[in-house]
């Protein structure tokens, strides 16, 4: 059997081992029970019946039906516990894979379809459970099986054992054939499945603008298109299979035809009983199942293989972005900032000097300030928002948190004084108040109401169940404005010591925008703050404005005083005056290396 990933499988399969020796030594007692029934036949045949003993054939039909009725107990046994191993194994294995997928970085998954992702977690571990839960059990079990029974006919007939052990011999062969073949195919069913479930994951996240622009026709042929590839690649895996089976059915077929031939000759001969042949013919029928089996469990076995090289290729991408080992915890933070010579540079950008983001970047935020950064569409403004939460790491240079490097502060440490809110606010398939509480669970019912009154999201409470009103996927079922409020509470509702604003406004109408700024400004009053800003108005709330020019700050000052002595600055915020950029894309474009 291909050891492949599967091998990587063993440390889930660690708690559950005494269960799986018990699972396996249950089935092989129930396929003994079944082994001995021929025996019992034989014995009816060649005693009680040959002399007419009515009462030792009830006593040896009873003994048989004894054997069934254990051998229905062993079977609900080892389902049972068979279920219990590989549903664990299953869960283990799903809990790490998220685990882990929520520790890579925002690059990865901005890499990656989300298709790709959920088929791994969700089609391919149910797969390896299968396989463990079923496959493996049975392929040692039908193994042993063979040779019990194998033994079993030698003592019946050496001469007739012998033409069925040749008949191993094919198998093997054509076992050999289907495996490397299997394989290929399975991984390509598997990788079109998750592109498939990409493509419709995307129409259900998109069908507002599908609907907007009438593109109903082109994604369903893009559907169609793939569901045809996934259809042709899945036929392609079910030829293989049906194939193979058909082969491996004919082999146990023609060796029971010659079995019968050649007993039916050792009885004339007298070398071999009616209830003996009888007893032979009944085993060699016990190895039909395990031999036809072993085609499943082959197709399990290469699937699993191909599952298992799929979830351990995510496995085996490490997180760029963790607690280092001497890692600290900062208990209270006064909030001052520093970038001392920041560069930065995405990953695999090579040596093209426009691959640098930041050049050099050297920035103060002393406790209490609230900067606002200014700069044109790609000047790396959301780049240095991401630089202070860690989403994304420092090239070159360093981002401190009062004189201690981020990096050198434990990541939930860092991440509870600093709060940030996104351009483009996230909200998930939760209640209000679970959105709210997202980074700062151990708020209270106060905290919840100072932040909406905040935010200017008290509209929560007109919703059918207030607070605990279900917000739909993504939010969805809230306006682009709704949502950004809500995101804002959500930050601020935490008290932290730094406030990351990623143009937090841009989706408010000019009223609302102006009720929010109002009650922004007495947030930021004692909180260390960093705001990108793209619309003029909302420069009133900073006390400093920093200009990023090509990736460094190229002017620092007041608002006025920039207007009056760089005509770059002001040339940029003529420019939001006369139409608001929709930002740089946000965490998904410039923040893609966290």
């Amino acid at each position: 059997m291909r050891k492949s990933a599967l091998w990587r499988v063993h440390p889930y399969l660690r708690p559950y081992l005494g269960q799986m020796v018990f699972t396996t030594v249950v089935a092989g007692g129930g396929l003994a029970l079944g082994v001995a029934i021929p025996l019992v036949v034989k014995a009816v045949i060649d005693g009680p019946l040959a002399r007419g003993d009515r009462r030792g054939i009830l006593v040896l039909a009873g003994c048989a039906l004894a054997l069934g009725l254990v051998e229905s107990l062993a079977a609900f046994t080892r389902r049972l516990s068979a279920g219990r191993v590989a549903l664990g194994l299953e869960r283990r294995l799903r809990d790490d894979l998220y685990a882990h997928l929520q520790r890579l970085p925002i690059a990865f998954h901005d890499n990656w379809q989300s298709g790709q992702l959920l088929s791994r977690a969700m089609s391919d571990c149910r797969i390896i459970r299968r396989f463990f839960g079923f496959g493996l059990v049975f392929f040692v079990v039908n193994i042993v099986t063979f040779v019990i029974v194998l033994v079993l006919m030698v003592r019946l007939h050496a001469v007739l054992a012998g033409i069925t052990a040749l008949s191993a011999i094919p198998l093997l062969v054509l076992s050999r054939r289907f495996e490397a073949r299997y394989l290929a195919v399975s991984r390509r069913v598997q990788d079109l499945d998750g592109d498939l479930t990409t493509l419709v994951e995307e129409g259900a996240t998109g069908i507002r603008v599908i609907k907007a622009f009438g593109r109903r026709r082109l994604v369903g042929d893009q559907y169609l298109r793939q569901a045809r590839a996934l259809h042709a690649t899945s036929m392609e895996q079910v030829r293989l299979r049906a194939r193979f089976w058909a082969l491996i059915d004919m082999i146990p077929n023609l060796t029971l035809g010659a079995i019968l031939f050649g007993g039916a000759v050792a009885v004339g001969r007298g070398s071999l009983s009616l209830g003996g042949l009888v007893a032979f013919v009944s085993l060699l029928v016990l190895l039909v199942w395990p031999i036809e089996s072993l085609g499943e469990i082959l197709a399990m076995a290469e699937e699993a293989s191909s599952a298992a090289d799929r979830v351990f290729e995510v496995f085996d991408i490490a997180p760029a972005i963790g607690d280092a080992a001497t890692a600290i915890d900062l208990p209270d933070a006064q909030g001052t900032i520093r970038f001392e010579d920041v560069s930065f540079r995405y990953p695999g950008a090579g040596d093209d000097p426009a691959g640098w983001i930041l050049r050099g970047l050297n920035l103060e935020i002393e406790p209490g300030e609230t900067l606002a950064l200014v700069g044109a569409t790609g000047s790396g403004k959301t780049t240095v928002t991401a630089l202070v939460p860690r989403l994304i790491d420092v090239t070159m240079g360093r981002v401190t948190l009062d004189g201690i490097d981020v990096r050198d502060l434990k990541l939930s440490s860092l991440r509870r004084h600093v709060a940030v809110a996104f351009e483009e606010p996230i909200l998930f398939s939760a209640s209000v108040r679970e959105n709210l509480l997202l980074g700062f669970p151990d708020a209270v019912d106060d905290d919840i109401e100072i932040a909406l009154r905040t935010a200017q999201a008290t509209f929560v409470h007109e919703l059918p169940w207030g607070l605990d009103t279900r917000v739909g996927e993504q939010g969805l079922s809230l306006s682009g404005g709704q949502r950004q409020r809500l995101a804002l509470a959500r930050a601020i509702i935490g008290r932290p010591r730094v406030l990351v604003l990623d143009d937090p406004l841009s989706s408010l109408d000019i009223h609302t925008e102006s009720l929010v700024e109002e009650a922004l400004s007495s947030v930021l009053g004692g909180v260390t703050a960093l705001l990108v800003v793209h619309r003029p108005s909302t420069l009133a709330l900073a006390d400093r404005v920093a200009f990023l020019h090509e990736g460094t700050v190229a002017a620092t000052g007041t608002h006025s005083e920039l207007m009056e002595r760089v005509p770059a600055y002001a040339a940029v915020l003529s420019q939001e005056a006369e139409g608001p950029a929709q930002g740089e894309g946000g965490p998904r474009t410039e923040a893609r290396s966290a």
